[in-house]
């Protein structure tokens, strides 16, 4: 399996329902192999870092740390 990038006209193209579809995926984590769970939280965090507002509900799925690139 051959993860897909997000870009960022894909982030910025998102909407609420979205990224809450995206993080209800995180915290149901019932994914088939565990590199889909690792794609879903990568996506998450590109979110974070690039449309917060989106994100701001779900940091608890991405346990950043105050010394993560911005």
């Amino acid at each position: 399996m051959i993860a897909t990038p997000i870009s960022s006209q894909d982030i910025a193209a998102l909407n609420v329902a979205e990224v809450e579809q995206l993080a209800k995926r995180l915290e149901q984590d019932q994914y088939t192999n565990v590199f889909e769970g690792l794609e879903d939280w990568h996506r998450l965090r590109a979110i974070a870092f690039q449309r917060p507002e989106l994100a701001a509900p779900y940091l608890h799925l991405l346990d950043l740390e105050a010394y993560d690139e911005a």
